[in-house]
């Protein structure tokens, strides 16, 4: 079984397992994490998932010995033609799974060791990243001619900045976890073998609030891209308002009687 699923209460940890190939992406392993995904999507008992690779690999990209063996170019035109991204309609799975999925809820990359090239990319789909202090990204792609063709190109500037962005791209230099903190690829870096730990008891953190106003506030983040101040806050507004009788009113309430004072965290009284 090339994926893994554990369930923790609201918390899903999905595991990418083929530590044969530091956990490569191959078609098989593609489909399964997007089928992972949107079970997890259309889950009503959860509410985060947590993305990791097995025995201290996130993903070292593309499977380029799957690659190698699309030399026969009908055999590459027909692997092209399955994912390319019509115009409209539904897309397909991206080269690296789910990278292409609209999730409603928050994902979390757990990163230890490599994730380069498309591994990066599958990464940089997370909401936040939790790096182990030996991890690193990287576009070590860019020795073999292989672009990218997973949302690098699309993800890293909105994180990192376009000049930081085409600097990382061009030189497909190694990335170590410090320096993504310090630039915006990741939101934390803890001890080298604790990165799954971290991340899940983040995720159990976040899990506590109240979710359908998690969940909007998430979706007004990515609302607001390429927008105007003013169309970003008209966004913003129609995305979130539902929520503020759904879950706000009754929240105030809490607070009102006494709940979460002093910005206390811990007594929310869901």
């Amino acid at each position: 079984m090339v994926v893994r699923t554990e369930i923790h209460g609201p918390v899903t940890t999905i595991i990418h397992d083929r530590p044969e190939a530091r956990n490569a992406m191959d078609p098989d392993s593609a489909d399964a994490l997007v089928d992972a995904f949107q079970a997890f999507d259309a889950d009503p008992e959860a509410s985060l998932a947590v993305l990791c690779g097995s025995s201290g690999a996130f993903c070292a990209g593309w499977d380029l010995k799957y690659a190698s063996s699309l030399a026969e170019s009908s055999r590459l035109n027909a692997m092209l033609d399955q994912l390319a991204i019509p115009d409209e309609g539904e897309m397909p799975r991206g080269p690296l799974g789910p990278t292409r999925l609209a999730l409603a809820k928050p994902v979390m990359a757990a990163v230890e060791g490599p994730a380069v090239a498309g591994g990066m990319e599958l990464a940089l789909w997370c909401d936040i990243r939790v790096m182990a202090q030996s991890a690193y990204f990287g576009v070590y792609c860019r020795r073999w001619g292989i672009p990218l063709l997973d949302g690098g190109t699309v993800r890293l500037p909105r994180l990192a900045g376009l000049g930081r962005a085409m600097e990382i791209t061009l030189t497909g230099r190694k990335v170590p976890a410090e320096e993504c903190e310090r630039i915006g690829l990741c939101e934390k870096v803890v001890p080298t073998g604790h990165v799954r730990a971290a991340a899940e008891a983040l995720a159990h953190e976040i899990a506590r609030f109240p979710q359908e106003c998690v969940r909007a506030d998430r979706r007004s983040l990515y609302l607001q891209h390429g927008q105007s101040v003013r169309e970003g806050l008209r966004r913003e507004w129609y995305n979130g308002i539902g929520v503020l009788s759904q879950e706000g009113v009754s929240g105030a309430g809490r607070f009102s009687g006494g709940k979460g004072r002093h910005g206390d965290f811990e007594d929310i009284g869901q």
